[in-house]
């Protein structure tokens, strides 16, 4: 079974480790408890909205950023096909979000 907390700490747990950095320093600029970070890049707790954004603004990283790298290993594990491209005709009927109205 696909856990999105596991996947979620992973994530978190590579970004730390790939800019050299300590459980105890991501911890301490979060101002999250160093034993509840590594419970949540164990994956054996689930993060908050806000303590998530507390983490990703600690290493330095846009939330989005985060989840789509969540979001590509889940896709991995369940075998999903995500298209590199918008297919031709869904772009021309797409309306922008921002700015809209």
């Amino acid at each position: 079974m696909i856990l999105f907390r596991q996947e979620l700490g992973e994530v978190l747990r590579d970004a730390r480790r790939s800019q050299g950095r300590t459980l105890r320093q991501v911890s301490s600029d979060a101002r999250v408890s160093l034993g509840y970070l590594s419970e949540i890049e164990r994956g054996q707790k689930e993060a908050s909205s806000e303590l998530l954004v507390s983490v990703t603004d600690a290493l330095g990283l846009p939330l989005s950023f985060v989840l789509r790298e969540v979001s590509d290993r889940i896709a991995i594990a369940e075998q999903v096909t995500i298209p590199d491209t918008v297919p031709e005709g869904l772009a021309d009927d797409a309306k922008p979000l921002v700015g809209a109205r």
